[in-house]
This record gives structure tokens, C-alpha cells and sequence, in this order.
């Protein structure tokens, strides 16, 4: 009874749009005339449509920018500053943080000026003779994707990095010792103390920067808008596109219940691995 008014309010605002979207994705709708019936077509659509099947390359590449890529440098960083005191650290990681308190609009839009032909990134490149190196890096169909990649790592590094060094700083003092007087230096230490003890806060950290790769749609938008062509066209751009540029809510809806399904699986996965002894 307690629960009964928490759970009405999350049918009404989750399950029951979650169950129409699954029910739309079965039909070709564009929002205003009459539904068509057309099975799971949107689905073999969206795995057959070079357009739409490319997103998942990109997401892919994506993945290395904003979960490998932190989850990485998080690591390093936890095990550099759990080794001792040094001075600086708190404004190190103050730095590294912010983007976390950050919108993604404004961070969008600060990339997207350091990225442009006139901005800071080519200026520097002009001013020490790598003139061959400037570009429009967000308008480059090799380097619009990784440029945009990099955003999200430096987006989601220092959530990583914190994550990183509040588990470390529970793990129990005697094991370092411990490792120490067996003789282990820092790279032992870290693979044989550090790393098992924050085998939680690393499921936590993949399970949230994969998914948030998967549903990238934000830095993206506002930064190339998937452009140049479709080379940085995520399943979330396409989704927008479906639904409100080239109207065919069936297909929108398809790729939402495969990208939902996509994410509960990659959860589940990882939960499921970092239970195990």
C-alpha cells in the first residue's frame, strides 16, 4: 500500500510509454495519418539500412572515447593519488570533475569553438609551424568522430577518476602493507591490491559510460549534428531524425526498444561478471 502511489506514477510515466513505443515500432507512422501495419520490418531495417547500420560502427568507435579511454585514465589516476599525498591533488581533481557539474549544452558549445577553423586547437597548431595539421576538425570525415570522442572522454573521465579514489580510499591499509612486505612495487601493488578492491566501481563506471555511448545524442547534436554526411551518426541521432526531421515514428520507436535492449543486456552482463569471486 505504501508502495502502490511510487509504482502507479512510475507505470504512467515508464511502463505504459515503454509498452507503446514497442507497440508503435511495429507500424510505418508518421505521427499524423493513418498507422500501417508492417511487422518487424523496422527492426530488419534498422539492421539492414547501411545508413542506420553504420550508427553502430560509430558507437563502437565511441565506446573507446567514453568508457575505455576514462575508465583507463581513472584508473591511473586513483593509483597515482592513493599512493601517497601530493600537493595539488585536490585542485587535480577539481578540474577533472567539473565537467560533471557542467551542462552538456555548454560543454558542446566550448568544444565547438576550440574545434573551429579560426579556434584555439589550429591557432596553437599555426603558432609552433604545424600549419599541415589544421583542420575543421568537426567537419572532417576522419577526424569529425574521434574529435567528438574526445569530448565524452574528457566529459566522463573525471567521474571515473572520483569513483576511482573514493574506492580506493576504502580499501583497507593492512593489504598495501601487506603487498609491500612481500615485496611488491607500485605495478604489483596496484593489479594485486587496488584494481580487485574496486571491482564494484568499475562494473559502475562501465555499466554507466557504455550506455551513455550508446545514447550519445547531445554532444553529438550540437556539435556536427551527425554530420559531416553520417559519419558521426549515432542510434540516438537517428532516432531524433526519425522522429522529428523525416517523420516515421514506427522506425524511431524500433530503434529505441533495440538500443533499450542493448543497454539492459550490456547491464546485465557486467553485473553479473563483477559478482563473481
Amino acid at each position: 500500500m505504501f508502495a502502490a502511489p511510487g509504482l502507479v506514477l512510475y507505470a504512467a510515466v515508464v511502463l505504459w510509454p515503454m509498452v507503446q513505443s514497442i507497440q508503435y515500432s511495429f507500424y510505418r507512422w508518421d505521427g499524423v495519418t493513418a498507422a500501417v501495419w508492417v511487422g518487424v520490418q523496422n527492426y530488419v531495417n534498422f539492421f539492414t539500412d547501411p545508413v542506420l547500420r553504420s550508427t553502430l560502427g560509430n558507437v563502437l568507435v565511441l565506446l573507446v572515447f567514453f568508457a575505455l579511454l576514462p575508465i583507463a585514465l581513472g584508473l591511473m589516476s586513483a593509483a597515482l593519488i592513493t599512493r601517497g599525498k601530493q600537493p595539488g591533488m585536490a585542485i587535480y581533481r577539481w578540474i577533472f570533475f567539473l565537467p560533471q557539474v557542467m551542462t552538456s549544452v555548454v560543454i558542446a558549445l566550448l568544444f565547438k569553438r576550440m574545434y573551429a577553423p579560426e579556434g584555439p586547437i589550429n591557432e596553437a597548431l599555426r603558432a609552433i609551424g604545424l600549419d599541415a595539421f589544421a583542420k575543421n576538425w568537426l567537419g572532417d570525415f576522419t577526424w569529425a568522430l574521434p574529435a567528438v570522442g574526445l569530448i565524452g572522454t574528457w566529459v566522463t573521465f573525471g567521474f571515473c577518476m572520483v569513483l576511482f579514489v573514493s574506492g580506493a580510499a576504502s580499501i583497507s591499509p593492512d593489504l598495501y602493507e601487506a603487498a609491500r612486505m612481500d615485496g611488491a612495487g607500485p605495478v604489483r601493488e596496484f593489479f594485486s591490491v587496488t584494481l580487485p578492491g574496486l571491482r564494484g566501481q568499475i562494473a559502475v563506471a562501465m555499466t554507466l559510460t557504455i550506455t551513455g555511448a550508446l545514447r550519445a545524442f547531445d554532444l553529438i547534436w550540437i556539435t556536427t549534428r551527425g554530420g559531416p554526411g553520417t559519419s558521426t551518426q549515432t542510434p540516438a541521432v537517428a532516432l531524433y531524425k526519425a522522429a522529428f526531421v523525416n517523420p516515421n515514428v514506427g522506425q524511431a520507436a524500433a530503434i529505441g526498444v533495440v538500443m533499450a535492449v542493448l543497454c539492459l543486456v550490456i547491464a546485465l552482463i557486467i553485473t553479473r561478471v563483477s559478482e563473481k569471486e
